[in-house]
């Protein structure tokens, strides 16, 4: 019987019944029954009271009382536990009809006893029923303990994941960026522009992780298509056009924030302001948040840097570009917000030199790139306004690539 002498000792009981000799009678029938921390009270208002003080395990009341009915603190008890906690009430009545007993147990007690009370009844139902409350608490927290074990180890598994498809990205990224800083530089410009426009820090740390999987579905597209220093034929487009499924289908279904607001940025990141962005064509606000910062940031990031298929745009041009793209590729918003709030604060930018006071009224004087090669000798890589988008320029008898940052396909 050890095992109900440690349940008896440790139980905390309650009784309310608004007859002093009733109470003491009870207390004392607990009492021969081994409960030692018993509390007692004849005025059941003062019940919430004593509950809060007492947390009990288990609570015995009268059923008829004045002021505050034994039905009425079976109410309280269902506000008082905790949520999902089973806590027995028992009630105590002289009243043996039947629809006093339905009443009481429709109302949460678990049992009903009629009085004059037995002494040793009460004590074997006081005594089950902490067994039983003792057996739930002792499930709930083996509950918890293997609900904080599953997370963890989600998490592990997730992190895991997460690791995984990093190191699938740098292997696409080293394709056509060698320095592999891109993502990188995305991701960081991306959160930046979150907060400037308004998005709490949590999604800006969270789009800080998330976008530099952008492009993870470049790993499914052919160096001999991604890395073309030539126009891409309607086929070859189409094959590029499938990198957003394609890095959306790596990511797939997963608990993980950062995991799933990636997947949501690799499936909406070419997506246009006006409807004409692929692969599902959405327009305006109905494009992700995430999906249309990271459009900006990716655009102006890839102009101003060297890759195989093109040289590195000076920063103005490429400001020119967001700027001429507001409102048919970007969200005109925060293309501003960009321009005028986060680029001049990117470390890569203003450190570099390629920030510039504005002088004479003029706007500021971005002549620089973040990282151009020369054109080839004996060419001349014209300047945007020169030569159309994707294009071919015969310059000086030879042929240079100008101009060519995709935008039919974003790249």
């Amino acid at each position: 019987m050890n095992l109900d002498e440690g349940v008896v000792r440790g139980a905390q009981v309650l009784v309310v019944d608004d007859e002093p000799a009733n109470v003491a009678l009870i207390a004392r029938m607990l009492e021969r029954s081994g409960f030692t921390e018993v509390r007692t009270t004849t005025d059941p208002r003062r019940f919430r009271e004593i509950f809060l003080e007492q947390r009990p395990d288990i609570v015995l009341i009268d059923l008829h009382m004045p002021h505050v009915g034994g039905l009425e603190l079976l109410d309280q008890v269902k506000e008082l536990r905790g949520v999902d906690e089973y806590l027995p009430v028992l009630v105590l009545s002289a009243d043996v009809t039947s629809k006093a007993r339905l009443d009481a147990l429709g109302a949460g007690a678990v049992d009903f006893l009629t009085k004059p009370l037995d002494a040793t009844e009460v004590g074997l139902r006081v005594l089950n029923y902490l067994e039983a409350r003792r057996l739930h608490l002792r499930l709930d927290g083996d509950r918890r303990q293997l609900d904080d074990l599953v997370q963890q180890r989600t998490a592990e598994l997730e992190r895991a994941h997460f690791a995984t498809l990093r190191r699938l990205n740098l292997v696409s990224e080293f394709r056509d960026d060698e320095t592999n800083q891109h993502t990188c530089r995305v991701g960081v410009a991306a959160a930046r522009l979150s907060l400037t426009a308004g998005g709490t820090r949590d999604l800006a740390m969270l789009i800080e992780q998330a976008a530099p999987l952008h492009d993870l579905g470049k790993v499914g597209v052919p160096d001999a298509v991604l890395l073309k220093p030539g126009r891409l034929t309607p086929e070859e487009f189409e094959v590029v056009r499938a990198h957003p499924t394609i890095g959306a289908q790596i990511i797939g279904e997963t608990t993980s924030d950062v995991l799933n607001l990636a997947r949501v940025i690799a499936q909406t990141h070419h997506e246009r302001w006006n409807g004409e962005g692929y692969p599902a064509g959405l327009r305006g606000e109905d494009i992700p948040l995430a999906g249309r910062v990271v459009a900006v940031c990716d655009v102006f990031d890839a102009l101003t840097h060297e890759r195989p298929y093109k040289a590195a745009w000076t920063v103005g041009e490429a400001v020119g570009e967001l700027r001429a793209q507001r409102g048919e590729f970007f969200d005109p918003d925060l293309v501003d917000l960009f321009v005028d709030a986060v680029l001049p604060g990117l470390p890569w930018v203003a450190d570099g030199g390629l920030v510039e006071e504005a002088v004479g009224g003029e706007e500021r004087g971005w002549g620089r790139t973040a990282g151009r090669r020369a054109a080839p000798e004996g060419q001349r890589l014209l300047p945007p306004a020169d030569v159309g988008h994707n294009a071919r320029a015969v310059v000086g008898g030879a042929t240079a690539m100008a101009d060519q940052w995709r935008p039919e396909v974003g790249l």
